[in-house]
């Protein structure tokens, strides 16, 4: 694989916290780099069940983001990822007001990757576990679509020796 544009991925992760459901779910991607991604959410209020507890959708939004990033960078500039199977062990409860994912891609097949990822509470305490499988595909849910969606500035390219992203 060429060597990464660390100019990309901070673009990147600046484009892509700009995202409508990333600003609704108060997450933000961190930090991404080969096999690995990490998201740092803000729970509040709105991220709660009836209950008062920190709703399931929470926990599985943030793992699928996490696991899904963790994948981005072994893809060529034309490919994109779509989740097709997401798994989510809920482990503890989230007592506090952060949390942190973190996202590790275990496999990157020619069209099947295999990620994971570990929510941790501000405490450090593991609070849940997931994994997902994600679909390689040409010229579909790439970066040039994110940034058509949130009128941002061209990308500059993924890999160092090129000039602009295609």
């Amino acid at each position: 694989m060429s060597e990464l544009n660390p100019e990309h991925l901070k673009s990147v992760i600046e484009i892509i916290n700009q995202g409508p459901f990333f600003r609704h779910m108060s997450m933000t991607v961190t930090e991404l780099g080969v096999g690995y991604s990490k998201v740092v959410a803000d729970i509040s209020r709105k991220h709660m069940n009836p209950f008062g507890a920190l709703h399931g959708g929470v926990y599985s939004s943030v793992i699928d983001t996490a696991a899904y990033w963790s994948a981005y960078c072994d893809l060529p500039e034309d490919q994109g990822l779509v989740s097709i199977d997401l798994k989510v062990d809920f482990l503890a409860p989230v007592l506090d007001r952060i949390v942190y994912v973190t996202g590790r891609r275990v496999k990157a097949g020619k069209t099947i990757y295999l990620a994971e990822a570990q929510m941790f509470s501000e405490s450090k305490k593991l609070v849940a576990h997931g994994t997902s499988k994600l679909m390689a595909i040409n010229n579909k849910q790439t970066m040039n679509d994110v940034v058509d969606y949130v009128s941002a500035d061209k990308l500059p390219s993924k890999f160092l020796g090129k000039c602009y992203a295609t």
